[in-house]
């Protein structure tokens, strides 16, 4: 099979894998957001697919299949990396075939079930084999068993990989975020006869799962990303690594404590969780800005301006998403009013987006350069307004989703939380007044902007590069300098290359 100028054998075995995770990962994310526009069009003709789709259902498999992309995503970037990063083949590549078949089986059969078994008795039986109830973790108790084995499978390949060949800061960094990966999940395959209690170990999935450990994730996937696509030097994207695992420690897992205002524990949660929340993207957006400053006072190229683009985007989107958007409503004396309002929601849409989606999508672009055989993807490649218009028609359809909603939450916290003193009628009042029917078309709106935005991306990941024959400028070699640990087997082909 021949992908632009390299044929698709001549990769290694980690690449491979990686390019396998990347394809089911963008098929989810069109899922995702062909059900999201369903979901968004259900609020303003509530009976559409009223008993074949119903809006529980709908609503389900949109935020799922924004979960699972978003994590087959973050392997594909790592399977890419680990073996650059290592100097090293991926150790025990059979488990990682299987286990990439394995989890893609496990997944359609998750999504089959929730759209053909919507309704029915909640028992020891649906717990186990249908759906275990619990928002945004609603996948059986067998397919909770089988992510954690799978991050199980994962770890051993990627730490077994480095144990082979080198270690970096960027590596020890990442397998050690790999053990807090499969070990927090375990935190929502349990329940407790006390409410509070059962939310309170729920949130350390939705939380520490979603939000840590992929923050971390992140990290390293950012740090690589820079390095090959600007030439940063380790050492400066390292320093912000380390800087955003101490702030996971001093402040993520402490931030967590926004979601428990509400549900019944200890009042000193109130001042914990509003004064260490919002913390965490700030360290990524230093070390994009200080690898920009840095590349560019050493007279740095990029190589890959697609990459370097979704790079940038990544750090402000992240920062304003997660960041602003999420510090404007964790302050108790605000969330009061906002929470489980469509403010929330808001602050949701963008923070994935800004947080994920845009390092998946550069890591894919880095990826397609490779496939391409090292093109040089400047800015003004072939073909490359797909790319500048895909970017643009995202960002404005997220940004244009992330507003309306906002202004949707805001009408409900006044109107419901407000006004009408959050009892039920005032939460049906608020949903019938202007601003919040207004906003929900506008969603639409911009819904449907930003899926052709994802399919105009889609079309450039299949075109980009293929034409162009520029080879790849290299980096400075004093850009990067060489992960700690180098085997002697790779320094001695490095001497006598």
């Amino acid at each position: 099979m021949k992908i632009g100028r390299i044929n698709y054998s001549e990769l290694s075995t980690a690449q491979k894998l990686s390019v396998k995770y990347f394809t089911v990962a963008m098929v989810l994310f069109l899922a995702q957001l062909i059900f999201g526009l369903v979901a968004a069009w259900q609020f303003l003709a509530p009976d559409f697919l009223f008993g074949i789709l119903d809006f529980n259902v709908n609503r389900m498999v949109h935020i799922n299949a924004m979960v699972v992309w978003m994590l087959y995503g973050f392997i594909g970037a790592i399977f890419w990396l680990v073996e650059d990063e290592s100097g090293v083949p991926l150790v025990g590549a059979w488990l990682a075939n299987a286990t990439f078949y394995v989890l893609t089986v496990a997944v359609t059969i998750v999504v089959l079930v929730y759209l053909f078994v919507q309704s029915g008795p909640g028992d020891a039986w649906t717990l186990w084999l249908i759906n275990e109830g619990r928002e945004y973790i609603e996948a059986p108790r067998w397919a909770d068993i089988g992510i954690v084995i799978c991050m199980v499978a994962f770890f051993y390949n990627v730490a077994g990989t480095f144990v082979a060949g080198r270690w970096s800061g960027i590596s020890g960094v990442l397998v050690l975020d790999l053990v807090a990966l499969a070990g927090l999940y375990l935190a929502g395959m349990f329940y407790t006869t006390n409410l509070p209690m059962d939310q309170y170990w729920w949130w350390w999935v939705i939380h520490l799962w979603v939000e840590a450990t992929w923050e971390v994730l992140v990290g390293c996937i950012m740090a690589w990303g820079l390095i090959k696509t600007l030439g940063a030097r380790r050492r400066i994207v390292t320093t912000w690594l380390y800087v955003e695992v101490a702030l996971m420690f001093g402040s993520g897992i402490l931030g967590l404590g926004h979601h428990y205002f509400w549900i019944g524990t200890p009042e000193y949660w109130l001042g914990i969780g509003g004064f260490f929340s919002a913390l965490e993207p700030v360290p990524l957006v230093a070390m994009v800005v200080h690898a920009v400053y840095d590349a560019g006072r050493h007279s740095f190229r990029s190589s890959n301006h697609p990459a370097l683009a979704w790079l940038i985007a990544h750090a402000f989107c992240n920062f304003i998403g997660a960041g602003v958007f999420g510090f404007m409503q964790t302050l108790p004396q605000i969330n009061m009013f906002t929470h489980g309002t469509q403010w929330s929601s808001s602050h949701g849409h963008l923070a994935f987006f800004g947080a994920y989606t845009t390092i998946i999508v550069a890591f894919i672009y880095l990826t397609i350069q490779r496939l391409r055989g090292d093109v040089w993807m400047s800015g003004d490649l072939q073909g490359g307004w797909r790319w500048k218009w895909s970017l643009a028609l995202l960002h404005v359809g997220m940004v244009g989703m992330s507003m309306a909603l906002l202004i949707a939450g805001y009408e409900q916290s006044f109107i419901e939380r407000a006004m009408g003193g959050s009892t039920w009628q005032a939460y049906f009042d608020g949903q019938t007044q202007p601003w919040f029917i207004q906003a929900m078309w506008w969603r639409m709106i911009f819904g449907v902007i930003m899926t052709a935005g994802l399919v105009l991306l889609l079309v450039d990941f299949v075109k980009i590069g293929a034409g162009d024959n520029r080879p790849i400028r290299a980096v400075p070699s004093e850009a990067i300098a060489e992960p700690e640990g180098q085997p002697e087997e790779l320094a001695e082909a490095a001497a006598g290359s």
